[in-house]
Order: C-alpha cells, then structure tokens, then sequence
C-alpha cells in the first residue's frame, strides 16, 4: 500500500474513434472526481494524449478507464503509456483540457 502524499505522473496516448466524441471532457471529469490532476488534448495526429498525476491507485483507476471504457461513442483501439513513476513534487494545479495552437496559413 502506497502512502497517501506519494504522488505518481504518467503520460499516454489513445488511438481509434477518440475525437470528437466527448472523450477530454469526460476524461476530465473523471479525473477531477478522482483528484488526478494533469491534461488532456487532441493531436493533428487523430489520437488524443495526455498527463495523469496523482495517488497510484487514482492514476490506475484513470489508466484502466482509459484503455478500457473512454466515452460512450468513443471506440479505443490502443492506449500507449509511459511508465508510471514516482514524483517528488506536483507540476499541475488542477486537470485541464488544452487545445494547440493552429497557425495561420502563410499568405
């Protein structure tokens, strides 16, 4: 059993039907609900990516989600994470949704 104020990052990255089908906002959600903090955001690539940080067991609980369930019209042919690791500090405050900046066409 981990103790409580140990805190474990991760990051990760869905492919398959992951756009456009509620999949950051519930992600999101579920994470505030859960107190992982971190981020999520959809890719020029199709897939989305992501940063869990939290208690190992909350970070599980969103990675086990993730490669298992998603959104409801979400379809989830792989989720690729990096290895999860102990952390000595947090990097962030709360979990967000952001969203890349897309240049303007050059004239």
């Amino acid at each position: 059993m981990q103790p409580a104020d140990q805190i474990f990052s991760c990051g990760f990255e869905l492919f398959g039907r992951v756009q456009g089908v509620c999949l950051r906002k519930q992600t999101r959600d579920l994470a505030t609900m859960n107190q992982v903090r971190g981020w999520v955001m959809n890719t020029d690539e199709g897939t989305v990516k992501g940063q869990l940080e939290g208690t190992l067991p909350k970070v599980n609980e969103l990675k086990f989600w993730l490669l298992n369930f998603g959104s409801p019209r979400s379809i989830i042919e792989r989720a690729e994470f990096t290895p999860t690791k102990e952390i000595t500090s947090r990097n962030f405050s709360r979990f967000s949704i952001r969203y890349h900046n897309v240049s303007s066409p050059k004239l």
